[in-house]
């Protein structure tokens, strides 16, 4: 006797928004890459020029562990985009400062990330777009602002090494 899948009685959102966060990902790599730049160093460079932020500050706002955050530093520095300094608020402190080529190619990439993102928006009437925004920002500053607390860590799949 064969078993019976259960019966979906609601869209499945985890897939709708997994799926839409993974495209837009990958247009956003290969746009900001012919700039030279990652979607992490977009962000670094972008939140570093706000206002005068830390490592941990930045890896924070960019949801990367300390690992990944030194990497992109690194290749931010390699590239002449930024340098760590020492913090003038706190002298124990450093902070990422990002050099003047860094704010031209910053601008760069954020005119990247806002055609990518009006591209993205294309396929909806004007009226949608400005719902389907509403609505993602009201799910992020509320029922789904902060990831749930598990027992035990989400194990990941092992990648291929090629």
């Amino acid at each position: 006797m064969t078993a019976m899948a259960p019966t979906q009685n609601e869209p499945d959102l985890s897939f709708l928004l997994d799926h839409t966060s993974h495209v837009l990902r990958t247009q956003m790599s290969a746009a900001l890459a012919e700039i030279g730049l990652t979607a992490r160093m977009h962000c670094v460079l972008v939140h570093a020029l706000e206002e005068e932020r830390t490592q941990a500050q930045l890896a924070e706002i960019g949801d990367m562990d300390k690992t990944t955050m030194v990497v992109t530093v690194d290749a931010l520095e390699k590239a002449g985009l930024a340098e760590r300094r020492a913090s003038t608020r706190d002298r124990r402190a450093r902070i990422i400062a990002v050099t003047e080529e860094g704010a031209r190619i910053a601008e760069q990439s954020q005119d990247i990330v806002d055609r990518v993102h009006r591209e993205a928006l294309t396929a909806l009437p004007e009226t949608q777009r400005a719902a389907l925004l509403r609505a993602l920002t009201r799910l992020t500053e509320g029922h789904l602002a902060a990831p749930a607390e598990s027992p035990r860590p989400a194990r990941r799949a092992r990648q291929s090494e090629k």
